[in-house]
């Protein structure tokens, strides 16, 4: 554990966020003055390079870090952009923008410095949860028929039953910050919350989630399934896909062991309830081919995939014209409130470093997440 340092003297923050120059993920904001003035005033003696102006070019931006500065960084935000490791021999911890780190975990800057990587998990909760649930509720009550009998001004009434939720059964694959806030979602409307994990989780406190949670928000202390499932085996999988769910949400990271995690067979397991599968993770961890003949075959009662695989979908795919599916592309994370919400990690990773405490939402290079 580092030791306390109230005032992060001898830190200099990079601040990538928003910069335009390749490779880094665009996400079209900046850290707002006013934010950066409150790090100034948490920290005084923290020094900060940061791009404040959102119509200032970002190429500019990079082109002005000095191999000096480089060299005397020890705290990066950014999106995929690092320089090489040598020139980062103080780098201590690397702030990520986005919820994954899977882009990252082979960068020479992350494998080859003692810097910490941290995402910004968690600050995607809310509006992918949102997604989820609009999207299985879209989907359930036919509302894109609806809306095409709305386009030709036509009164049609499906004439299908619709299931009522109170008393079905989500399972959520992977619960961690933004599985739990879809518990939340779909309990709050009556719904039974079932949780797997890569991981036994057989206590209350390994239960509990220590990464970044928004006040108000996902599920802390674990306490929303009723049941917990594992799925470190693919007997333990497959338990879970066998216990009755309507709903499986898939928010799993994506690592080699989760690749194609959901396939054929696991489909074949979902048949009996015609489960509807929502993947908000990534779209590798499911086998499309077979995604796509589970739906065909109404193996499953249908899926809303806001990542796919292949990602971008190429015009044309077969998935566009597949039966009972809603995709979207990868936007269910997007949020006006997506800069302040990184920012927020950022500030509540550099308050624990200020106390010598261990940071929020580090990732396991091993293990990938």
């Amino acid at each position: 554990m580092p030791r306390a340092n109230p005032t992060l003297k001898g830190h200099r923050l990079i601040n990538l966020f928003g910069v335009t120059g390749p490779p880094l993920l665009v996400l079209g904001a900046v850290f707002q003055p006013s934010w950066i003035a409150q790090l100034k005033d948490l920290f005084p003696d923290l020094e900060i390079v940061s791009n404040q102006d959102e119509s200032r070019d970002g190429d500019e931006f990079l082109k002005e870090i000095s191999e000096d500065e480089w060299r005397e960084a020890t705290i990066i935000v950014t999106g995929k952009t690092l320089p090489e490791p040598e020139l980062l021999p103080n780098l201590r911890y690397i702030q990520l923008q986005t919820a994954g780190a899977n882009h990252m975990l082979n960068h020479p800057s992350v494998t080859g410095t003692r810097a910490a990587l941290c995402t910004a998990s968690g600050i995607h909760g809310p509006s992918i949860a949102e997604w989820v649930l609009a999207t299985f509720l879209a989907s359930r009550h036919r509302i894109l028929q609806y809306a095409e009998f709305q386009k030709k001004a036509t009164w049609n009434k499906l004439g299908v039953p619709i299931p009522d939720s109170v008393g079905q059964r989500v399972g959520i694959l992977g619960y961690g910050a933004v599985g739990r806030q879809v518990a939340r979602v779909f309990k709050a409307i009556g719904m039974h919350v079932s949780a797997c994990t890569l991981r036994k989780r057989e206590t209350a406190d390994s239960r509990k989630h220590d990464g970044y949670t928004p006040p108000g928000c996902g599920d802390p202390d674990g306490s929303l399934p009723s049941e917990w499932f594992a799925a470190g085996t693919e007997e333990e999988l497959h338990a879970f896909l066998r216990s009755g769910l309507d709903v499986l949400v898939v928010t799993v990271p994506l690592t080699p062991k989760t690749r194609k995690i959901i396939g054929r067979t696991e489909f074949s397991l979902l048949a009996e309830q015609k489960t509807f599968v929502s993947n908000v993770s990534r779209g590798e961890v499911i086998d499309t081919d077979a995604l796509i003949e589970a739906l065909e075959g109404d193996l499953i009662s249908g899926a809303a995939l806001d990542v796919t695989d292949p990602e971008p979908l190429p015009d044309g795919h077969r998935l566009w014209h597949t039966k009972n599916v809603i995709i979207t592309p990868h936007v269910s994370g997007d949020s006006g409130a997506y800069a302040r919400g990184v920012f927020e990690v950022l500030k509540d990773n550099l308050i624990k470093l200020s106390k010598g405490q261990d940071l929020s939402n580090t990732v396991n290079l091993k293990e990938g997440y």
